[in-house]
């Protein structure tokens, strides 16, 4: 009988391949309402003049216990980054990294002049402390912002404005390190457990392997959703679907009427690609640009991870803030900045993202929820990063979780 409920899903995003995955498992064949034309949500790549683009620079941090649960990584083919950055103060390159992972950054990182002595013990110091905290113990520690933990930590102004700010201004998508410290230490500790890898072929090989392993599920592309209400799916052509339970991954405050009032805040974020000639990062490290006056938060050169490979070299540019500037007068600035801060002199423009819901903008962080959590009313269920935490991990945990959540209600249906 539970196998005969029908289950939608709307979104093919990571939640929404996750949570058809582990339907699947229990026999299900759900349907998969999808507004784009293909699979993947915000992580996805497109071809533009022979080269792989990303949408917005994104990364695998290899340690993520959800992805080593899904994916398999021998068959992404990952490039992956040295534990460390490329810092670029006054067009010279500094090199600071966690050299008991990788020996060869231990005489650029003691030489780079990024910190004092004291920084390099403290970071030592943060690297055990959260080898030892488990993740649990991560999501019940009193949260914090950022900025305030890394300064009550003790360390110095000098490297939180050189290292710690524009490294995790790129991942948290904002500035001043409102994050929570919830975040920050989950992230440290998932950098400082694994490494940080993109698919030669684009971080959408992620996506599309996901959707390999479904063989049961039905996904309708190109169909965009309007409204959703008990066991009810009304599309924008007007069509009404009637399922017995409803996942919804994404837009759950635009689709569902109760929600209306709980609007979700976005992280935006521009992500900028142009062709050189040549490359100036040779080593697989993010390079940083700390000037107050910058607006470029990381830069990534795809031929020092072996992806892009060319005659000539891509070098992908990180905005979060765009200081209000049109796209012409952005590209013109980043073009500016990159040779006025880098020394990074570039030979074409190639392209432009700009991501406006690139991560949720949440307080009272949470690692996974229990299934029931996930349920709303009695046939719609909620996944999506937004509902734990803004990674992959937690997208990929909350589609896990509503599907649970499904198969939980299912069976209590089928004993009453």
């Amino acid at each position: 009988m539970k196998n005969n409920q029908k289950v939608y899903i709307i979104g093919a995003g990571v939640s929404g391949l996750i949570a058809a995955i582990n339907l699947e498992k229990e026999g299900l064949s759900p349907t998969i309402i999808e507004a784009d034309n293909a699979v993947g949500g915000r992580v996805q790549n497109d071809i533009v003049n022979d080269y792989i683009l990303d949408r917005g620079f994104q990364v695998l941090l290899t340690s993520y216990p959800a992805a080593q649960k899904y994916l398999d990584y021998k068959k992404l083919d990952l490039s992956y980054f040295l534990p460390g950055a490329v810092i670029f103060k006054n067009k010279t390159q500094k090199v600071i990294g966690d050299p008991t992972r990788s020996l060869q950054l231990l005489i650029p990182t003691l030489f780079s002049g990024i910190g004092t002595i004291k920084d390099k013990f403290k970071i030592l110091q943060l690297n055990r402390l959260l080898k030892k905290k488990s993740i649990d113990d991560i999501f019940k520690t009193k949260e914090q912002t950022t900025l305030s933990y890394l300064e009550d930590f003790g360390f110095s102004e000098n490297i939180i404005h050189d290292f710690f700010q524009p490294f995790f201004s790129g991942i948290f998508l904002e500035t001043k390190l409102n994050t929570s410290s919830r975040m920050f230490e989950f992230v440290y500790k998932m950098f400082g457990e694994g490494l940080a890898a993109i698919p030669k072929k684009g971080i959408g090989e992620i996506t599309k392997q996901l959707h390999q392993q479904l063989k049961n599920t039905t996904i309708l592309f190109n169909t965009k959703v309007k409204e959703v209400s008990h066991q009810k799916i009304t599309l924008e052509n007007g069509d009404v679907l009637s399922g017995d339970y409803i996942i919804v991954t994404a837009n759950h405050s635009d689709l569902i009427p109760n929600l209306k009032s709980q609007k979700t805040a976005w992280k935006s974020c521009y992500n900028l690609y142009f062709e050189l000639n040549h490359k100036n990062i040779n080593k697989p490290l993010i390079g940083l640009v700390p000037d107050k006056n910058s607006i470029i938060n990381n830069i990534v050169f795809s031929s020092s991870l072996q992806t892009n490979p060319n005659n000539n070299h891509i070098i992908s540019v990180t905005v979060v803030d765009n200081q209000n500037l049109s796209e012409e007068e952005l590209i013109i600035k980043v073009s500016t900045e990159l040779d006025l801060f880098c020394n990074i002199k570039i030979s074409k423009f190639l392209k432009m993202y700009f991501i406006p819901k690139s991560l949720p903008d949440i307080n009272h962080l949470q690692y996974e929820s229990n299934p029931s959590e996930t349920q709303l009313t009695q046939s719609i269920f909620l996944a999506g990063d937004l509902q734990l935490n803004g990674s992959l991990n937690a997208a990929m945990l909350s589609g896990e979780k509503a599907a649970l959540g499904v198969l939980e209600a299912a069976e209590k249906t089928i004993i009453n």
